[in-house]
């Protein structure tokens, strides 16, 4: 790259801003930055989400036929539709309001120069013709051209092409691209809605698509449901209404009963609502959602890869000491080592960690200005003439200086690796300080071409050996997730024996096998690597998100933590991507979730949220599906039956509330921190079947019993009915409940005690007859059955389900 970035960019030579009056103008004419990614739903799409629903619709069309028929007390199941609606609104307004508060704390700013002063400002205050400094790390914001100086793009966001691309003065800066090396000023030229990757780089962030097993196994009841309740509710009306001769209104009273109960509306109500509880508990934790299902999707994950700087390590780091190499000269080279390790760090306009961490050595500000602690000062730091900034592709920075001389400083195996002589003769002391440390190679080189690269010979001269903070709580983070069964990989673009010393501080299994990236040539290599290897050094970008579809090829759930540039793409590429509040603008930007506190000791936390919202999710799905099985299969049997469907809407308003509305909500907002096993819907409807079952053959024999056998009018019948219903559905609770905890006795007291009022002291409003002698010994009789005949299916059918959950574990 020519010219990276000259020296003159660095004093802000020739740069003029904005005037503050330029500014008021501008916003006054509306041009500003206008924030055009959506990070939550606005209010407005909240309620039309929650309202606006095909069920609610449904539901509010056969209100309407009940309406007509004059029986409103029937009309009862919309209360418990607008209770669960308005839970729902609640629920997710609360979850909206705490991300919107972590999405400030996190905000990207952007360093602007008006007034002639460089300042930080948010990104949607930005006016068209601010004049931006972008860096290394740093997304554009707005769509832009390059006044000065040149640095390298990744449009990958945009384009899906991961290449760097060059830019220079003149050049166009595209919102949503981000900056991978070098330090550039920009010229705003778009704002807002008019940016060319307003849309575009929402969606990446947003619009990926979700892997959510149990939004896909709630689209999948929704459609089945809505193909079968229309067809087998008309049947049925024709049935009782045409071929029987029922009267109109009790006609549209059962089969609006029928088509009511096929629809589980609480569940889907239920699921965001648990997903929304889980956004304000981990908000609590420091957690910041930014896409909703991604919290089931990490409790499921099986691997975890791991970038080690800011994950494993704080990302901060202190320079141990500067060690020249072992030759006649050695102390003419140590001095100039200094000289030149200085001098390379206080040309940087652009520090990362490394340079910062080497600045702090030698007691540098920003502006080389400060006297240094090392016998540098001011008046002996070599004056760049040329700068290379530091890039994730070459793992080296820098500089050409006002003597003639050129020096680089990183990686040795880049910037050896056209020498491979030079690099066997250091390999010996550059693996005996790797191993408990960061070591960076210090060399002379003839100077750079036209694209940046190294000319000529290269000399090196020495190390510069740095030490990883370590956090205090990754040992135990890493230990949590061994125990959960999770894979653990490593993943750095520093020396893989740095990187095998600190994952082996932490307890990473096999940290003491490691393998270079740069070994890795084929989709193969690494496709092999990644089964056999959990640590890697010396990974590129691209090589990030090639193990994570390596992984992802295999059949494992992946996620990946990360905080810079380097780590975008294999981020995007996760199913379960995370970030550091403190890296990159475009690592957090393309994050499902952001640790605001930068601290991955959160991560237990999330995936314990994980495994409530998903274990607690399918034990209330199974109350649901009872009532959606029952429904539409006993509907389907009435079809052929002489006689009327035996439920009104108001019973199974009664049955609902209290058997799965109520327990639902309980049971799903409780603690579990269970593994996650098999599947959403199989692990679901597995424990509803028992109950269907017992009751559409409890309903169909009570039916033709009371109506030929013990002549019961239609009342009685369905009285029976519901009473059959409710012991099932209580018998459920009873079996999900287990073990039994205080809150879940208490449950189980409330829901049979509302039944008993409701049955008892409210029959007249809830059509239950009054009980005859012949109705109690048929009562008595259908419930004996039913509890042997529902343990039964319930034990055999849960051995079974638990016996294939261990194969699929085994």
């Amino acid at each position: 790259m020519a010219n990276q970035v000259e020296h003159t960019t660095q004093s802000n030579a020739g740069i003029k801003g904005l005037t503050s009056e330029e500014v008021r103008a501008a916003q006054v004419a509306g041009k500003v930055n206008t924030d055009a990614t959506v990070k939550t739903r606005s209010y407005g799409s909240i309620f039309r989400s929650n309202i606006c629903t095909l069920f609610n619709l449904i539901n509010v069309i056969l209100a309407v036929f009940v309406f007509l028929t004059g029986s409103y007390k029937n009309m009862l199941f919309m209360l418990v539709i607008v209770i669960n609606t308005i839970i729902g609104i609640v629920q997710e307004i609360r979850s909206k309001i705490t991300t919107d508060r972590l999405s400030i704390v996190v905000a990207a700013n952007v360093e602007v120069m008006r007034d002639g002063r460089l300042q930080k400002i948010p990104i949607d205050e930005l006016v068209l013709g601010d004049v931006m400094r972008l860096g290394r790390g740093n997304q554009i914001p707005t769509d832009s051209v390059v006044l000065e100086g040149e640095c390298k793009t990744d449009e990958s966001l945009l384009t899906g092409e991961s290449r760097l691309i060059p830019k220079h003065a003149g050049d166009q800066l595209y919102s949503g691209s981000f900056i991978n090396a070098g330090t550039v000023w920009a010229r705003v030229e778009k704002v807002g809605a008019d940016n060319y990757a307003a849309q575009i780089t929402n969606e990446a962030k947003q619009k990926k698509a979700i892997n959510s097993e149990i939004m896909t196994s709630l689209n999948k009841i929704i459609k089945y449901v809505s193909i079968f309740m229309f067809p087998v509710g008309l049947l049925l009306f024709a049935n009782e209404y045409l071929l029987h001769h029922v009267e109109l209104d009790p006609a549209i009273l059962s089969t609006v009963s029928a088509m009511v109960g096929m629809i589980p509306e609480g569940l889907i109500l239920l699921a965001s609502t648990v997903m929304a509880v889980a956004v304000v508990r981990l908000a609590r934790h420091q957690v910041l959602v930014q896409q909703l299902y991604c919290i089931e999707t990490l409790a499921r994950v099986d691997v975890l890869c791991l970038d080690k700087t800011g994950t494993i390590t704080t990302g901060g780091m202190e320079v141990s000491n500067l060690v020249p190499l072992d030759t006649p000269d050695s102390e003419a080279i140590g001095q100039e080592l200094n000289k030149v390790v200085a001098s390379l760090v206080a040309s940087d306009e652009d520090p990362n960690d490394t340079a910062r961490a080497i600045q702090e050595y030698f007691g540098l500000a920003s502006d080389g200005k400060q006297k240094t602690e090392q016998g540098i000062t001011p008046t002996d730091l070599l004056k760049p003439t040329r700068v290379i900034p530091f890039s994730s592709d070459t793992k080296w920075s820098g500089a050409a200086f006002a003597n003639g001389k050129a020096y680089v400083m990183g990686a040795a195996q880049f910037i050896l690796e056209k020498d491979a002589n030079a690099l066997a003769q250091i390999k010996g002391s550059l693996d005996a300080y790797t191993a408990d440390a960061r070591v960076l190679l210090v060399a002379r080189v003839e100077g750079f071409d036209a694209n940046g690269a190294i000319e000529g010979d290269v000399t090196p001269l020495g190390f510069v050996c740095l030490r990883d903070q370590i956090r205090s709580t990754a040992a135990q983070t890493i230990a949590y997730f061994k125990e959960q069964g999770v894979k653990l990989k490593v993943i750095s673009g520093d020396d893989p024996h740095t990187v095998s010393g600190i994952a082996q501080k932490v307890g990473v299994e096999g940290a003491d096998r490691f393998i270079d990236a740069t070994t890795l040539k084929t989709d193969q290599d690494i496709a092999s690597a990644i089964k056999n290897y959990n640590v890697f050094g010396r990974v590129r970008p691209e090589q990030k998100k090639a193990f994570v579809l390596a992984l992802q090829a295999e059949g494992h759930t992946v996620a990946m933590t990360g905080d810079g540039v380097n780590d975008v793409l294999a981020l995007k590429a996760s199913d379960c991507s995370v970030a550091m509040a403190s890296g990159s603008d475009a690592a957090r930007n393309v994050a499902q979730l952001v640790l605001v506190d930068n601290d991955f000791a959160s991560m237990p936390a999330v995936v314990a949220e994980g495994r409530r919202s998903i274990n607690n999710l399918q034990r209330s799905a199974s109350l649901f599906l009872v009532k959606t099985l029952l429904s539409i299969t006993a509907a389907f049997l009435f079809i052929f039956l002489p006689w009327q469907y035996p439920f009104v809407p108001i019973q199974l308003t009664l049955i609902s509330a209290f058997t799965i509305g109520l327990p639902s909500f309980v049971l799903a907002l409780e603690p579990n921190k269970d593994l996650v096993r098999g599947h959403f819907l199989p692990n679901a409807v597995v424990h509803s079947i028992p109950g269907a079952v017992c009751a559409v053959v409890s309903i169909v024999v009570l039916t033709i019993v009371g109506n030929e056998a013990i002549g019961l009018d239609y009342r009685q019948v369905s009285t029976l009915c519901v009473m059959v219903v409710a012991l099932l559905g209580i018998m459920l609770v009873i079996r999900l409940s287990i073990p039994f905890t205080p809150l879940r006795w208490g449950l189980l007291v409330v829901v049979i005690g509302g039944l008993l009022i409701g049955v008892v002291g409210f029959g007249w409003l809830f059509d239950i007859a009054p009980f005859t002698p012949e109705m109690w010994q048929s009562f008595g009789i259908a419930a004996l059955v039913n509890i042997v005949a529902f343990n039964y299916l319930y034990n055999v059918l849960d051995a079974r389900h638990k016996r294939r959950l261990a194969s699929l574990t085994h």
